[in-house]
């Protein structure tokens, strides 16, 4: 059940990142309709659950030496993936893709970071 719980957290965190993207970020559009920002959004959760982990683990040495600051890199490539495989979304150039990276990473950090806080099980 804890599972389902943080896949779900996760959705909608997600959800709530790619809003806040396609509002704030000139170039990065999603299709308005509901049925299909649901459906962006459970292939963007699914990427980050399952190809996030093998390209961190794969990229280590890189994360190490830098940081920490490649996972912006990979944060890039995932969202690269998601234009290439959703039609729903549309990244157009690099600065947007940029911009629209570090916009979703510190949403979900933020986001994340309050849910932990507030929800800490004494």
């Amino acid at each position: 059940m804890h599972f389902l719980s943080r896949i779900i957290f996760y959705f909608l965190v997600n959800l709530i990142a790619l809003i806040v993207a396609a509002q704030f970020v000139p170039g990065f559009s999603i299709n308005s309709n509901i049925e299909s920002l649901l459906m962006l959004t459970a292939i963007f959760t699914f990427i980050n659950l399952l190809i996030k982990p093998i390209l961190k683990l794969v990229f280590s040495p890189f994360i190490f030496l830098s940081l920490g600051l490649f996972s912006l890199v990979i944060n890039a490539i995932i969202l690269k993936l998601l234009d290439i495989w959703s039609i729903n979304v549309t990244i157009s150039g690099i600065p947007t893709l940029v911009y629209s990276t570090l916009l979703i990473t510190a949403v979900n950090l933020l986001l994340t970071f309050v849910a932990k806080s507030s929800f800490k099980e004494e």
